[in-house]
């Protein structure tokens, strides 16, 4: 594990490295480029920028989300012309399956949930999910948004309080209880979806 957190590491410097020149757009570019192509160490960017600079820290929230949305686009685009056969060929049947039932159901909050999550949620699978099951592209964006903004804000005040070591931290954390987490989230969806229906039921026998 101490090889594989070097590795990272010395990674995450070059990147910082490569991003020099663009200063401070260099965020909105790395969570661009996490999102279009191969996963990159986004959260520890976000981390750093903010630590190194927090009066800018709204800037750089809106900015790493305003990327990752835009880098999203392509995929999405992907999805809406033909993406079903590659997404039922990374998942199995009876996850597409879930994955169409939460679109249809809640379509906004089956895309923004995942959003909010960080790495090892397999994002890029609900953003195919979303064209595929037709999501209008207006909706896509502002779940899209909704759920970074609040995934990179929330990554921007624990690295205040807590400094940049809170991203492998909370990465460690996540992969060991990434399942009780989903759990977690879940059962408080399910929580309020009940009481914004029953809430729903009282105005409507008023």
């Amino acid at each position: 594990m101490k090889t594989i957190g070097h590795i990272l590491a010395r990674y995450t410097a070059w990147i910082l490295h490569v991003l020099t020149p663009l200063g401070i757009w260099g965020v909105f570019a790395i969570a661009f480029a996490d999102s279009a192509l191969l996963g990159m160490p986004v959260d520890a960017i976000v981390a750093y920028y903010v630590y190194q600079d927090h009066r800018k820290l709204l800037f750089y929230v809106l900015m790493a989300s305003l990327g990752s949305v835009i880098g999203s686009i392509p995929l999405y685009i992907i999805g809406y012309l033909g993406g079903e056969k590659v997404l039922r060929k990374r998942i199995t049947g009876e996850r597409f399956q879930r994955i169409h039932r939460s679109f249809e159901e809640h379509e906004f909050w089956a895309l923004m949930f995942p959003a909010m999550l960080p790495p090892p949620m397999p994002f890029k699978i609900f953003v195919l999910g979303a064209a595929v099951f037709e999501m209008r592209f207006r909706d896509f964006v502002a779940a899209m948004f909704a759920g970074r903004f609040v995934r990179f804000l929330t990554l921007a005040l624990l690295t205040l309080w807590f400094g940049p070591q809170i991203v492998e931290l909370t990465g460690t954390m996540v992969r060991q209880h990434f399942a009780w987490l989903l759990g977690a989230i879940a059962g408080g969806v399910l929580v309020w979806l009940l009481m914004r229906r029953s809430k729903k039921r009282k105005a409507q026998s008023n």
